[in-house]
């Protein structure tokens, strides 16, 4: 394990390239369904996915759309003109020998994404984006001597998004890539699912003593925030060791192995001659007009910066802020009561509806109902009549959990299970009067100043309500007929 001393002696520098899955019905250049989650293997896939002689490939618009949504979400612009290029490389899941991707005139060129650490905020540049076909997926089965290759996956469309190396730590790489996958969400271009691969990561890392960069590695094909973070904190360690052995750093692509949690060579790393970029001949460049790259700017959703500044303004923390954000269903649903309803509510609505984040929640869908139109009127009148006193917050919880399931209203829901609150001045009197009866001790302590004893006492009023009685009425009460 290297020592804080020498760990200090060395600057860490990590790069990211992100690979987002655009969520077009079909594939980047073929009529092929694009959806590949439950499909049996080599189902999903046409003449252009196999590379057969003569298939020529017809760019799908709406992955140009998506990627144009991306660049505003990155803080920079579609560009007027990009291009497709051929990158050749030999390998089972490659039927063409090469893929169609963008190299020196991407569809995306700079951009920004802010992150916060320790409280404070730093920006991480964005060099470029570029749309590309991805390529299929070969399996290894363990013992066997032999691969399979699975083509569903060939031909989807990605956009993949390459970092400026200003990250320096493996909390900074972490909090970038969250921030990324919440950013493509909430622009509504991909499912951004990780247990699927709709996003995957490929974490660049070198350490250096000096100004100049050191030899970097890159470990591809990360799929959570926990394993980026994992994969930097080891490679910072091996690359030192190595380094103060004086051996040198090898440039090359890694892998990472979850359950030893250590990165492990793969093979040796190309340059960008040893692909032979050249121009594709058979697709035109992309070319796209003033009015095109408006409209998309217009059409933009709100982004996780617009949420934030509405969860924060009505009184949240930060760490339940983010809580809420990580479920783009919720956040939305907050938004829309705050917006119809006022801060109080949409309050009290995010914290019924926040569901806290933990790295297994990271890879699935968490959200606590399916959105339907009338549950935020619900929602909204749920809390009206927790304010209103009708529901005490334990009984609201009970109304909320029967209302997400039957989408019934909170009234009837109360109703049918007696649940409303009892404020009737009279019949809480009697309650009171028997609760002081069978507590004489507490009440005693009451008389005598011991005011943390009315807690105890509006206790046993709600319990023998069953949870119907107005416990600031309760305990109004209580004083009143202990005269204190």
């Amino acid at each position: 394990m290297i020592s804080p001393e020498i760990r200090k002696q060395y600057t860490v520098t990590i790069g990211i390239e992100c690979h987002v899955q655009l969520k077009t019905k079909t594939k980047l250049f073929s009529g092929a369904d694009n959806d590949a989650r439950e499909a049996a293997p080599n189902t999903l896939v046409n003449h252009i996915d196999f590379g057969l002689p003569g298939a020529l490939p017809v760019l799908n618009k709406k992955a140009v759309e998506l990627a144009s949504k991306a660049a505003f979400a990155l803080n920079s612009k579609p560009q007027p003109f990009s291009k497709f290029d051929r990158k050749h490389y030999f390998y089972p899941d490659l039927p063409m020998g090469y893929q169609i991707t963008q190299y020196d005139e991407p569809i995306v060129l700079g951009g920004h994404v802010d992150i916060t650490i320790d409280d404070e905020k730093k920006r991480v540049g964005i060099t470029r984006a570029h749309l590309e076909a991805d390529a299929g997926k070969s399996t290894h089965p363990a013992g066997g001597d032999y691969s399979l290759v699975d083509l569903n996956r060939a031909g989807t469309p990605l956009l993949e998004i390459v970092s400026e190396p200003d990250m320096h730590s493996a909390a900074e790489a972490k909090a970038y890539a969250r921030e990324l996958y919440l950013r493509m969400r909430y622009a509504d271009v991909s499912y951004a699912n990780l247990y699927y691969g709709n996003m995957r990561f490929d974490v660049n890392v070198s350490v250096s003593k000096t100004s100049e960069l050191g030899t970097r590695t890159e470990t591809k094909n990360l799929n959570s925030f926990k394993s980026i973070e994992k994969t930097v904190e080891h490679e910072v360690n091996r690359q030192i060791e190595l380094l103060e052995k004086g051996e040198a750093i090898v440039q090359e692509t890694r892998g990472w192995d979850d359950t030893k949690q250590i990165t492990f060579s793969q093979r040796s790393k190309e340059d960008a001659h040893d692909y032979r970029y050249m121009p594709d001949p058979d697709l035109p460049p992309v070319v796209l007009d003033d009015a095109y790259i408006q409209n998309i700017k217009d059409a933009m959703p709100a982004l996780p910066d617009d949420y934030r500044k509405i969860l924060l303004g009505i009184g949240l923390d930060t760490q339940v802020t983010e809580d809420i954000i990580a479920v783009p269903e919720t956040a939305q649903t907050v938004k829309r009561v705050y917006e119809a309803a006022g801060a109080s509510h949409a309050k009290r609505v995010a914290f019924w509806l926040m569901v806290p984040q933990s790295e297994e929640a990271e890879q699935t869908e968490t959200t606590l109902f399916s959105e339907a139109p009338s549950q935020d009127a619900n929602l909204i009148q749920l809390s009206q009549m927790v304010e209103a006193n009708k529901l005490s917050s334990t009984t609201a919880k009970e109304v909320l959990g029967e209302m997400l399931k039957s989408n019934e209203s909170p009234q009837k829901i109360a109703e049918v299970k007696n649940l409303l609150q009892v404020s009737d001045e009279g019949a809480i009197a009697e309650i009171v009067a028997k609760v002081l009866a069978d507590n004489a001790k507490a009440a005693e302590d009451v008389k005598n100043g011991e005011m943390k004893a009315i807690g105890f006492l509006v206790g046993q009023v709600m319990k023998e309500s069953r949870g119907k009685a107005n416990p600031e009425l309760a305990a109004a009460l209580i004083k009143k007929q202990l005269s204190v």
